[in-house]
C-alpha cells in the first residue's frame, strides 16, 4: 500500500480508498484520530465510515483500540489474476524447495517501491522471520526484494535509492553499493543477502520469469550461505523454471 497520507475526493469511495491506503508497512496499526488525519478526512467521517468497514471486514479492532486492515482486504486481494495465478502455479515447486532445504520460502511480486509476499512455507527448522503472507517489506535489504528492484523501472529503482531505511546494522544503504550489487544480480540471476532484514537471518533469491519478462521472486531464508548457497541457488533456479514455464 501507498506509504504516503491519501488525498480524499469527494466521493464516498475516494474517501473509503483514502482511509485504506494510510496504511502502509510503518503504519500497520492507527488509532482513529490518526487515521482521519493520514486519510484527510475528519474525525466525524472517519468515524462513521471505519464503523462500516469494520462491520464488513476490510477492517479490525485491534486489542489496544486502534485499526487494522482486515483479512477480507486480502481474501479479495488473492483474486487478482496475477497473484492467484502465481500462488496457484507456484505452490507444488514451492514445496519441493521447502522439502529439499526445510527453509524458510518465499514467494514475492514487486508493489511499487516494496516487496509484497504472496506465499510464505515455514518448518521447525526454519530461521524465524519477520515476513508474512500478504505483508510488504522494502525491496532494498531482502533477497526477493534485491531480484525485483535489479529488474524494476529506472523510476522505481530511483526512488528506493533515494530512501535506503536501516533496519539492521548490515543493511545496505549506500546508493553506489546497491547499484553495484543490482548489476550482479543481473549478470548471475541470484540475489543474495546477509542479516539485512533480520538478524540471523541470510537469503539467496532468484527470478521467476514469463518469457522475458520478470514477474515474481522466489526465495530461501537460511542461519548462513557460508556453504549451502549453490545447492540453496540450484533448488531455487530450477523452481523458478518450473513456474516459469507452468505460467506459459
Amino acid at each position: 500500500m501507498a506509504g504516503n497520507t491519501a488525498v480524499p475526493g469527494t466521493t464516498v469511495t475516494s474517501r473509503v480508498l483514502a482511509l485504506l491506503t494510510a496504511f502502509d508497512e510503518q503504519h500497520r496499526e492507527l488509532g482513529l484520530s490518526a487515521l482521519a488525519e493520514r486519510a484527510g478526512l475528519p474525525l466525524s467521517t472517519a468515524h462513521r465510515l471505519v464503523g462500516e468497514l469494520v462491520d464488513g471486514g476490510a477492517l479490525v479492532r485491534t486489542p489496544s483500540g486502534g485499526y487494522a486492515v482486515g483479512r477480507r482486504l486480502w481474501d479479495v486481494g488473492l483474486l487478482a489474476p496475477v497473484e492467484s495465478d502465481l500462488r496457484r502455479v507456484a505452490e507444488p515447486f514451492l514445496n519441493d524447495v521447502h522439502a529439499a532445504t526445510r527453509a524458510t520460502v518465499h514467494l514475492a511480486v514487486r508493489d511499487d517501491v516494496e516487496v509484497l509476499y504472496l506465499e510464505r512455507m515455514t518448518g521447525r527448522a526454519s530461521v524465524p522471520v519477520v515476513s508474512q503472507i500478504g505483508s510488504t517489506l522494502p525491496l532494498h535489504c531482502t533477497g526477493v526484494g534485491k531480484v525485483l528492484l535489479a529488474h524494476a523501472p529506472v523510476d522505481v529503482q530511483r526512488r528506493v535509492l533515494a530512501d535506503l531505511r536501516r533496519v539492521t546494522p548490515y543493511t545496505v544503504t549506500q546508493p553506489g553499493l546497491l547499484l553495484q550489487q543490482l548489476e550482479r544480480v543481473r549478470r548471475s540471476g541470484m540475489a543474495t543477502t546477509s542479516e539485512e532484514m533480520t538478524l540471523g537471518a541470510c537469503s539467496v533469491a532468484v527470478p521467476v520469469r514469463r518469457g522475458d519478462q520478470v514477474v515474481a521472486a522466489v526465495g530461501v531464508v537460511v542461519a548462513s550461505l557460508r556453504r549451502d548457497r549453490t545447492r540453496l541457488a540450484t533448488a531455487l533456479q530450477v523452481a523458478a523454471q518450473g513456474i516459469g514455464r507452468s505460467l506459459g
